[in-house]
């Protein structure tokens, strides 16, 4: 893998590099993402890409949109709390090495701000479709929003969230219809 993976700490790096092998990663020390931190991410981004993986938690999401708004062309990775979670405890470095090995399998280039502004990409989801799939407004929702965001690799999110990150990572409509058709019968969750 040549592209720099962005973690929050020094044991988020460690299960990566276990996962992974011996790859580029620079850790933000959590809130302590500085200007400089974030010009280096800038510059890889244009030379070798750039991998943003951080906690699933408020914490986490703060630190992914001060580098999304610094650097738009980072690819992100979002991890569910459950694959994150252990006694108590959210955070990428309680993830297992094949749980990080399957979420890279998901990886995907985020797109721009607002979707509908490029032609040629993947459809733009809106609300209506989230609750025609039954993914919002309906029994059993927020388990199959977990579900596909396990198996799309979306992580956990509410349907406002899950909304912009089909949006922006380009899920199309057939694979959305094909993971939630696999998650009606069984097949992964």
């Amino acid at each position: 893998m040549k592209e720099l993976i962005v973690v929050e700490g020094k044991n988020d790096a460690q299960v990566i590099r276990r996962a992974l092998g011996d790859v580029e990663i620079l850790w933000t020390d959590g809130f302590g993402l500085t200007e400089a931190a974030l010009q280096y991410i800038a510059q890889a981004a244009q030379r070798q890409g750039v991998i943003v993986l951080t906690d699933p938690d408020t914490a986490g999401e703060h630190i992914r949109a001060r580098i999304r708004r610094a650097v738009p062309a980072a690819k992100h990775l979002y991890l569910s709390q459950q694959a994150a979670g252990k006694a108590g405890d959210i955070g990428v470095e309680n993830a297992s090495p094949e749980e990080i090995r399957r979420l890279f399998a998901h990886l995907r280039q985020a797109r721009g701000n607002d979707p509908g502004s490029q032609p040629g990409m993947a459809e733009v989801f809106t609300l209506p479709d989230l609750l025609a799939y039954g993914l919002a407004g309906c029994l059993g929702a927020a388990e199959r929003r977990r579900a596909l965001g396990h198996t799309l690799g979306l992580g956990d999110a509410n349907a406002k969230t899950l909304l912009a990150r089909l949006n922006r990572l380009g899920v199309g409509r057939a694979e959305l219809a094909e993971a939630l058709e696999e998650i009606e019968h069984g097949k992964r969750a």
